[in-house]
């Protein structure tokens, strides 16, 4: 039986419960596809400052080296919020592990089901049968990652400082991703940017322009981000696969996640290679809602979508991972819906987080 290495981390918040439900529609797929994983769980985020004084501690680190894939849940909350900015959950620990495994290619897919369509922000005739987005994030570049920061007095005057740097070999790299993922849907890819003002943009663009003629399956546009931010509430099922840099990747993500229906529906993985194999930090899209944290009421299914990216991605288990998409659509089918879908309408139930574990675990 094939034995899979996972380092577990829940972090804070909803986190620890809708990892739970992950864990628990993992065991029924290991049950049903004969595999199993191996999993350390460790503290990370504000359990790890709470615990260890660090929010990615020394043994947190060593748990994810050893590990072929990082389950990760959410972190952060105002709990930790007056700590200086670097030692915070989110800085201390989500960016040093992107950066620590040089996960460049963040996946998050954007899928709007027939079934949610009333949940969803936009007026249903604009989102009629749902759609169906991959949004691909570069993850290691631009702003977060560009030094010099600089936050200080020059000149007598108080001046902040970020610097966006792209190198040709991570737009490069991102960019043969997101082609070969157009490749496997249907053939169109718009890259986001801002070419009309920001040099790296034009950069951007130059990379895929030249490296669209090895996919001459793939139809390439470019948008500007403020229109591709506009686009995607007017109609998102204009676009397939979208690409684009670091920051614009981060906000036009959590847009597309609402327009969904919520942020508890929205999984993501973070990829790199390493010694051959696909390695990735798998995660919901969402936050660590501390404001409804241990209620029992947080939607499970981005952490439980995320568990099975991870089966996709790093372990190769396709089947599996069907599987776990397809048992969610059935439960959504079924009318199951936590709190952050519920619209009352006919034939929906009301279910807790476990409820919807349960539920998900019976489509299987």
């Amino acid at each position: 039986m094939k034995t899979y290495r996972v380092a577990v981390l829940p972090g804070d918040g909803i986190g620890p419960e809708v990892m739970e439900e992950a864990l628990r529609v993992l065991d029924a797929v290991e049950c049903k596809y004969g595999f199993r994983t191996e999993r350390t769980a460790c503290h990370v985020g504000g359990a790890g400052i709470d615990h260890c004084g660090k929010a990615l501690p020394a043994e947190t680190l060593a748990a994810c080296e050893a590990a072929e894939a990082i389950l990760f849940g959410s972190v952060g909350g105002p709990k930790w919020d007056a700590l200086p900015p670097d030692e915070r959950p989110e800085r201390g620990a989500l960016l040093p592990l992107r950066r620590h495994f040089g996960l460049y290619a963040n996946l998050r897919p954007g899928v709007c089901l027939p079934e949610l369509t009333a949940a969803s922000p936009l007026k249903e005739n604009l989102i009629s049968g749902g759609f169906d987005i991959l949004c691909i994030r570069e993850l290691t570049g631009g702003m977060y990652f560009g030094e010099p920061k600089f936050y200080g007095e020059r000149d007598g005057e108080v001046v902040a400082l970020d610097t966006l740097v792209y190198h040709r070999y991570e737009v490069e790299r991102i960019a043969h991703i997101a082609f070969k993922a157009a490749m496997g849907r249907s053939g169109r890819l718009c890259s986001v940017d801002k070419a009309n003002v920001l040099t790296s943009s034009v950069m951007w663009r130059d990379v895929f322009n030249e490296l669209a003629p090895q996919y001459p399956e793939v139809q390439l546009s470019h948008m500007y981000v403020d229109n591709a931010a506009m686009q995607l509430a007017r109609k998102p099922g204009q676009f397939d696969v979208l690409v684009t840099e670091n920051t614009f990747g981060d906000i036009l993500t959590d847009e597309m996640a609402i327009i969904c229906g919520s942020l508890g529906m929205l999984p993501s993985a973070s990829l790199c290679v390493r010694e051959g194999n696909t390695f990735g930090l798998y995660e919901p899209s969402g936050g660590s809602a501390p404001d409804i944290a241990g209620q029992g009421i947080a939607n499970p299914i981005a952490q439980i979508l995320s568990m099975g990216m991870m089966l996709r991605y790093s372990f190769g288990e396709t089947a599996a991972a069907d599987a776990v998409d397809a048992a969610v659509r059935k439960a959504i089918a079924q009318g199951m819906r936590t709190r952050d879908l519920y619209t009352a309408a006919a034939g929906e139930s009301l279910v807790s987080t476990r409820g919807m574990g349960d539920a998900v675990i019976a489509a299987l």
